[in-house]
């Protein structure tokens, strides 16, 4: 509670509280991740293991020889081979990732009661637009009056969150390897297979 007081001379005291919470929340929630994944050695090897072979991917793939049918065939059957791999490794990396996600949402729900209570019903921010359907709804949560343009905190502090913890992994260097871009639990399909 100290720092609701501490911002409460200035004019958006409440809008700069709650991105400073939000900027703490996302610090400790790498901090959190830090610990549990980035800095162990397993991470590390399935780190370089996806870059290496999203680089020997990408090598295979622009590295093309149009000499005879059977050399494509077996150049097709090792690009397959590298894709099954690189998806195993980033599943395996999104697994990896999945108990430290745990601890994060625990920090991140006890820090959302608490900015709930501090906030509840009050207009944190003037948005300079009117939303529109369900962006309204999101950024009117909990408020009374009908003015559309009063952002409460739940809005703020969800941009916030997202923005701010996005750049922050991509200025520590914890964002996901380029290989691994939309691998995951539930990857999209491969269309070779249908």
């Amino acid at each position: 509670m100290a720092t609701p007081q501490l911002f409460s001379s200035f004019k958006y005291s409440d809008s700069l509280t709650v991105v400073g919470i939000s900027f703490c929340t996302a610090v400790v929630c790498e901090a959190i991740s830090w610990i549990l994944i980035y800095r162990t050695n397993s991470y590390k090897s399935l780190k370089s293991s996806i870059d290496k072979a999203a680089k020997k991917l990408e090598t295979m793939k622009t590295d093309q020889n149009p000499n005879k049918i059977n050399v494509k065939k077996s150049k097709t059957k090792k690009i397959d081979r590298v894709e099954t791999s690189l998806k195993e490794s980033s599943r395996d990396l999104s697994l990896f990732k999945f108990k430290s996600g745990a601890v994060v949402a625990l920090v991140l729900i006890v820090v959302f009661g608490l900015l709930n209570s501090l906030f509840e019903g009050k207009v944190v921010a003037k948005l300079p637009f009117k939303p529109v359907g369900i962006v309204m709804k999101m950024s009117h949560r909990g408020l009374q009056g009908d003015d559309s343009t009063d952002c409460s905190m739940v809005f703020l502090y969800f941009l916030c969150s997202i923005s701010i913890r996005t750049n922050l992994q991509k200025f520590l260097g914890f964002s996901p390897p380029r290989g691994a871009a939309g691998a995951g639990l539930f990857p999209m399909p491969d269309p070779k297979t249908s």
